[in-house]
């Protein structure tokens, strides 16, 4: 049984979970979270869709199209159930040119196209490998948009027209400040300040005001502004749908419109799974850990993305793509499902047909403030910081300068050539050192360890008197073939002559001897989706069942792990256990406990159920498990701590916390009683605080899990043996608490000061159990290590 949700105690396994609704699809039921959630994203969808074909100099109606097509066959067809598709800035540059080079109805069937050779990319399943491209170049190549957006966008807010180059607009930007248009201006200022301010709103006037979308806010006081004051400026025109225009032959040069279908499938496609990647990080960062809605499938997005643009091209629409904007809307509103995506695209479509007086009223300087405002977002400070971080600033800054200055596909050509170069760069920039300490010898190699060091490296070793002590210390996370083979070869020959070799690792950790039978990777695992250890994953829609799994993780342990521990295990089978301590903690399968703790066999007497509780001695349960556990491990083990270990995202909480008066009485919910005490706790004990390295606990589930940790500790020490041996000083009680996103293992210690950190005040100690009104937080065991704990 696994937990889900709060309000569930079982789940269909993860195989047997499809993207389309249950049943087949026969019954087709709307949550009121989707609705409520396609709602705001069809609002900010609206304004967005026609600033972005204002951009692009397409027939505004294009725009509402491709918002239509995106929701809809996207959101039906496409692997990311919750991203939402449509018209996207990060395409306005690249349409905006093929607009002006081939005409509109020629730009229909290069989207048409570029759909095509989406479904052949998923059809050969490369949708994985897109991600490979390096992220500096991906936020490069989207600045140099969002510059090339906001430059064109300037012009039309300051009252004129866009050149048809941004090289072309920056430098006629002086002579359009010298002839600014008023009304224009202010709408736009108006415009730009609404959508800036709107979510800063103060107050519960505020808080009910921010739920309309800032997007719609702005662009509806603009538009009351230039109709009440009478400002001329230009509007919206959408023309009649039956003069609309649709694709036709492509005409132009064969290598250039080979170019264009090639660019609208690049930044398309990278766009819409980085877009899905993302989206999979923020649902599983809800309160809810996005339980019920799966992983993004890339190759089925993909796809998805294909389908849409062939649809979209076809109706006269912009080209497609998933789009972050809308779809962190989504998320965030609390969409569930794939429903809430293509409802807005179904409001999307009633608004073209119902909405066209009020949206021809709409001024086109506030559209294009609104697109501007975008543009300039794409340039993102957080990429900046990441790309600095890491250095690769100057692939970032050649990728900008070059889509600015030529143009996508040969910005992000640019990119690429100096990401390589950039890489052989590093790899050539190998330092090897020689320090002489008496009759030892140190060799150190800082970087990474290439065909291309090999010389220098073969060159130092040979000069090395023979029959000393040489410790080789590979500082980098590299090392070749070739470079293995002239360092083993040199380390047999030295070894032969009288000397010796140590290699080790930058922390001094001995490096020994490949072996094409034993890996670094978690082997006795059983490989997860997301967690393959190198293997290829199952066939899509036919994932791998249970049974072969099993059989499969058997099998790799009797080959590659039996022969590592067997003569460890022999000598436990005949001395018997004695574990140090019994380590109780919940049945979640995330966590591991052998990992988290870094133990092995016979280190850890392990008690796990849901919610890690501990019954007080004599609670109805129908379950003595945990007490004879207790008894045994404390009486005839002996051991010397006992362990409570909480984790992040309990089930067993949060079905806790939902859990009514009402509810059946299932074995979960009379389980579960065992732990209305430490609910107890966390409502009655408001000056009871907890914190995880600083900061307070992100929401009630957290608390409640921390809460329970502390009062589960209190629960042993109503146990006879346990609060004996507490008294003999022989021992301890321990709280832990692993956050499984961050990977973080706290331990539980007890301080007086709740307005500082223990990391950098007093020292910190291990609290044995916390007492009654104690103020208690979490910081990793390193700190206790750093504190002398």
């Amino acid at each position: 049984m696994t937990l889900c949700s709060p309000n569930r105690t079982t789940t269909r396994p993860r195989s047997q979970r499809p993207h389309s609704p249950p049943d087949g699809g026969r019954r087709f039921r709307i949550a009121g979270a989707d609705l409520s959630a396609s709602v705001t994203v069809f609002l900010i969808a609206l304004p967005l869709s026609l600033g972005i074909a204002l951009a692009t100099g397409a027939p505004l109606q294009a725009g509402l199209v491709a918002a239509a097509v995106g929701g809809i066959v996207a959101g039906r067809l496409g692997g990311s159930p919750l991203q939402v598709s449509g018209p996207a800035a990060g395409l306005t540059v690249v349409t905006a040119e093929l607009i002006q080079r081939y005409g509109w109805r020629t730009t229909c069937a290069i989207t048409v196209l570029a759909g095509l050779a989406q479904l052949a990319l998923a059809a050969v399943r490369v949708a994985r490998s897109a991600l490979a491209v390096s992220p500096a170049i991906v936020h490069g190549m989207l600045a140099g948009i969002g510059v090339t957006i906001a430059v064109a966008q300037l012009h039309i807010v300051l009252g004129g027209t866009p050149q048809s180059s941004a090289v072309d607009n920056a430098l006629g930007l002086p002579a359009q400040l010298a002839g600014v248009h008023p009304a224009a201006l202010s709408v736009s200022v108006l415009t730009i300040a609404v959508l800036l301010l709107w979510p800063r709103l103060p107050g519960r006037a505020g808080k009910w005001a921010r739920r309309v979308p800032a997007a719609l806010a702005a662009v509806g006081a603009a538009t009351a502004l230039a109709a009440l004051a009478g400002l001329r400026v230009p509007r919206v025109d959408l023309t009649s749908w039956s003069s609309h225009a649709l694709p036709s032959l492509p005409e132009g040069p064969v290598l250039g419109l080979l170019a264009a279908v090639l660019t609208i499938t690049l930044v398309t496609s990278v766009q819409s799974l980085l877009s899905a990647v993302a989206v999979d990080k923020l649902v599983t960062a809800r309160p809810d850990h996005g339980h019920g809605v799966p992983r993004s499938d890339l190759d089925r997005e993909l796809a998805g993305q294909g389908a849409a643009n062939i649809v979209s091209g076809a109706l006269g629409g912009l080209p497609v793509a998933g789009v972050a904007v809308r779809s962190v809307a989504n998320v965030t509103a609390g969409a569930v499902s794939r429903s809430s995506t293509m409802l807005h695209g179904l409001w999307v479509v009633l608004a073209t047909l119902l909405l066209v007086p009020v949206i021809d009223l709409i001024p086109l300087p506030a559209l294009a403030a609104l697109v501007m405002v975008v543009g300039i977002q794409m340039v993102s400070i957080t990429h900046i910081r990441t790309v600095t971080r890491h250095r690769e600033i100057l692939v970032y800054a050649v990728t900008l300068s070059g889509t600015v200055v030529v143009g996508v596909l040969e910005g992000v050509a640019l990119g690429v050539a100096v990401a390589v170069a950039v890489a052989l760069h590093r790899l050539t920039r190998t330092r090897i050192t020689h320090e002489e300490h008496g009759d030892s010898h140190l060799i150190r190699v800082r970087g990474q360890l290439t065909f291309l060091a090999v010389p220098r490296l073969s060159r130092t070793l040979h000069q090395l008197p023979p029959g000393r002590r040489v410790v080789v210390e590979l500082d980098g996370s590299f090392m070749d073939h070739a470079a293995y083979e002239s360092l083993t070869e040199w380390q047999a020959t030295y070894i032969r002559r009288g000397g010796t070799v140590e290699t080790t690792g930058p922390a001094g950790g001995r490096i020994s001897q490949p072996d094409a039978q034993s890996h670094t990777c978690c082997r006795p695992w059983t490989p997860w989706r997301n967690h393959r250890c190198g293997e290829q994953p199952p066939t899509a829609g036919r994932p791998p069942t249970t049974g072969n799994q099993l059989a499969s993780g058997i099998g790799k342990f009797q080959r590659n792990t039996a022969p590592l521990v067997r003569n460890e295990l022999a000598r436990l089978a005949r001395e018997g256990q004695s574990p140090s301590q019994l380590f109780l903690t919940c049945a979640d399968s995330r966590l591991v406990t052998s990992m988290i703790t870094s133990s092995g066999p016979g280190d850890l007497f392990t008690v796990r159920n849901i919610g890690n509780l501990v019954p007080l001695p004599g609670a109805e349960s129908g379950d003595d498990s945990v007490a004879a556990a207790i008894e045994y491990a404390v009486d005839v083990l002996r051991v010397e701590s006992i362990t409570v270990c909480g984790h992040s995202g309990c089930g067993g909480m949060q079905a806790l916390l939902a859990a009514g008066p009402d509810d059946p009485q299932t074995p979960l919910r009379r389980w579960l009683r065992h732990g209305l005490p430490s609910l107890e706790r966390m409502a009655s004990r408001q000056h009871t605080q907890a914190r995880i390295s600083g900061r307070h606990a992100a929401d009630s589930v957290e608390q409640l899990c921390l809460t329970n940790v502390v009062q589960q500790l209190e629960h042993l020490r109503a146990y006879e043996p346990v609060a004996r041996r507490i008294a003999e000083g022989a021992l301890q009680l321990h709280g832990m608490y692993f956050h499984v996103g961050e990977a973080q293992a706290y331990l539980l210690t007890e301080t007086t000061d709740v307005t500082e950190t223990s990391e950098t005040t007093e020292p910190v100690r291990v609290a044995e159990a916390p007492r009654e009104g104690d103020v208690f937080a979490l910081v990793p065991p390193s700190t206790l290590e750093r504190a002398g704990a």
